[in-house]
């Protein structure tokens, strides 16, 4: 297994990092950047933890209020020796802008520090919890002998235990579980048909994680499936029994960094910060040749030689990721109508232009056109995966837009999935109804931008525009999506608040808050749900908006005030009679600081960190009238 393959290879990275230890502290900013550099490159077990020492060295705990990453507090609570894994889930931490501090229980203790309020895992108040019990823990009541009654109990003895202490981690500290599916780290006993030997520890492992899937699926855990990629990349890769035994480590240092990755994309994805679009070069990315010399006969692509199916094969991914909900875009030097050309008549083509939300080929520079299709489709530009087979091009990229994924590929098409894959980009916990039709959405977008381009009049446009708001409180059914929203979302977004499932049941539940899930559907197709709003009593008379959240897709369409009646009616029906709105500055939620001073409230008060309270007053609030028609759904 080479480590990280995706990542680029740096031949100045040591003289960088001495660099960077020796004046670091000198501008804690750029170091920040210089950090978050060096990680995004292929390195070792020996060069992650130096970056870790030395980023360590350079911001002690103080990271996140030096530079603006993201904290996050991690617990791991283990049966085995996981502190050589610190250093590399810190540093995949750094890869995505994210502080992670790191709590690991006594040797074996995991359970007695979920029991006892006063342990250590307690004090530290955990954001995320990493459950990851060895192979040989959860297997110590298996042996040849058992019979296949005594197996399945011996299985369902370890399932009980491990959704016990998922029950107790959620019930202490509420927050996002991830189970580790342990390695297949046993050496067989009956050969390639070791799952008739139901006591065997291989069998009895393989049995546990199976059954694993079905409980985390049902109980909301995420699943870290160590065993699926050892499976993928044998499990010499991941385990080395010599060091099992002498220090009871079940994964190897050398995996490290890979493992890091893994645990890090896993809190990224629940955090909102894996990508949302893929963006494809054309010639030798898409297909074989260059179109504009070769024609499109010319080109190699399909069946019929190696190298076509191969890219035919990249397609047939791409073309899923737009299936699960990753938005599909192109950016190549290339002559639009020839490239049109491709995609409409060429008979082995399995993306068409109907695939691509954003369709950019002319002769600008690549950085200047990613920018443009970042801001066509309105997300932030560090959403983008750029893949790319020219090294010049990747190497531009990289330089002028670092915040942009670029994952570093061979002239193969095969190894394109592979990077693209084994990268975790799009790395996410689950899938939605809207993320399904996430490539619909784009398509309407684009129809409701060419009616837009074609009216001169606002008034006229959003009149034939024959909106709809349909909103449903909070409710079990739309729960994965409004947790996916809540902790994606960051442009337009208020006070970018995380909640997880339980937090938001919570809402559900009470007498005095509110949570409001809002679609908004129009002429041209459903745009999914659009916004998230949370209201809570802080008083007898005060409504504070704790949460507001809207997809920057139905920006421009008097989406805002017809939320703010919508949330001022809801506000009413609990007894408020003033309707508070609060504004914390992030790294990307600007856009939005005047906010609630466009939609008429007062300022209150601003903090010294940008904060800012508004207010207005219900009693004297008449709902503006917009061209959007609100009604309630069925739950």
């Amino acid at each position: 297994m080479t480590q990280l393959h995706w990542l680029p290879e740096d031949p100045d990275w040591r003289s960088r990092l001495r660099v960077l230890h020796t004046h670091g502290a000198e501008n804690t900013v750029k170091a920040w950047s210089e950090v978050v550099a060096l990680a995004n490159q292929r390195i070792d077990f020996v060069r992650t933890n130096a970056l870790d020492q030395t980023a360590r060295s350079i911001f002690g705990h103080q990271a996140p209020e030096l530079v603006g990453a993201r904290p996050i507090r991690l617990a791991i609570l283990t049966s085995c020796t996981m502190a050589h894994l610190h250093g590399a889930i810190r540093v995949a931490g750094f890869r995505r802008g994210m502080w992670i501090d790191i709590y690991e229980n006594h040797h074996g203790q995991y359970l007695q520090e979920l029991l006892d309020p006063e342990s250590g895992v307690h004090r530290f108040r955990p954001e995320t919890v990493l459950l990851a019990l060895d192979g040989h823990h959860l297997t110590r009541g298996f042996f040849a002998g058992l019979g296949e009654a005594e197996a399945l109990a011996a299985v369902e003895e370890q399932i009980i235990h491990v959704t016990d202490c998922w029950r107790l981690a959620r019930e202490a500290f509420a927050c996002p579980i991830i189970h580790q599916a342990a390695p297949p780290v046993h050496r067989g006993l009956l050969g390639l048909n070791e799952h008739r030997l139901r006591g065997s520890r291989a069998t009895g492992l393989a049995a546990i994680n199976r059954s694993l899937r079905s409980k985390a699926d049902a109980e909301g855990v995420d699943l870290l499936s160590l065993d699926d990629k050892a499976a993928q990349q044998g499990i010499a890769a991941w385990h080395d029994a010599g060091l099992w035994h002498r220090s009871k480590q079940e994964i190897t240092p050398s995996a490290a960094p890979m493992y890091g990755d893994l645990v890090a994309r896993l809190i990224a994805a629940r955090s909102g910060r894996s990508a949302k679009c893929l963006v494809l070069d054309l010639d030798n990315t898409v297909w074989g040749g260059v179109i504009g010399d070769d024609g499109m006969e010319g080109i190699v692509l399909g069946q019929g030689s190696p190298l076509g199916e191969g890219y035919a094969a990249f397609q047939q991914y791409a073309k899923d990721l737009s299936a699960r909900g990753i938005i599909l875009a192109v950016c190549s030097k290339n002559d639009e109508a020839n490239a049109f050309e491709a995609f409409d008549k060429h008979p082995e083509m399995l993306l068409r232009r109907g695939d691509i939300a954003s369709f950019v080929a002319n002769w600008t520079d690549k950085p200047t056109n990613l920018k443009a299709i970042a801001a066509e489709l309105n997300i932030g530009i560090d959403s983008l995966v750029f893949i790319d087979d020219n090294p010049v091009e990747r190497a531009l990229v990289r330089r002028e837009l670092p915040m942009v994924a670029v994952p570093e590929v061979s002239d193969d098409p095969v190894g394109f999935i592979d990077a693209l894959s084994d990268g975790g980009y799009f790395e996410s916990t689950g899938i939605t109804v809207e993320d399904r039709s996430r490539a619909s959405q784009y398509q309407s977008n684009r129809a409701r931008e060419v009616l837009r381009t074609s009216t001169t009049d606002i008034g006229a446009y959003l009149r034939d525009l024959n909106m709809e708001m349909v909103w449903r409180p909070f409710d079990r059914v739309g729960l994965e999506r409004i947790v996916q929203l809540i902790n994606k979302t960051n442009q337009f977004n208020l006070t970018t608040k995380r909640y997880n499932e339980q937090q938001v049941l919570e809402i559900l539940d009470s007498d005095s808050a509110f949570g409001l899930q809002i679609r908004l559907i129009d002429r041209f197709g459903d745009n999914g749900v659009i916004a998230i709003c949370i209201g809570r009593m802080i008083d007898e008379e005060q409504l504070l908006i704790d949460t507001w959240l809207m997809s920057c897709r139905v920006l421009g369409r008097q989406v805002e005030p017809t939320t703010l009646n919508l949330v001022a009616e809801q506000s009413r029906r609990l007894g408020a009679k003033w309707l508070i709105g609060e504004y914390i500055p992030s790294a990307k939620n600007g856009m939005v600081a005047d906010h609630y001073r466009r939609l008429g409230f007062t300022l209150m008060e601003t903090s010294t960190t940008g904060s800012t309270r508004w207010r207005i007053d219900l009693r004297e609030f008449t709902p503006v009238e917009t061209f959007i028609t609100v009604n309630q759904g069925e739950a």
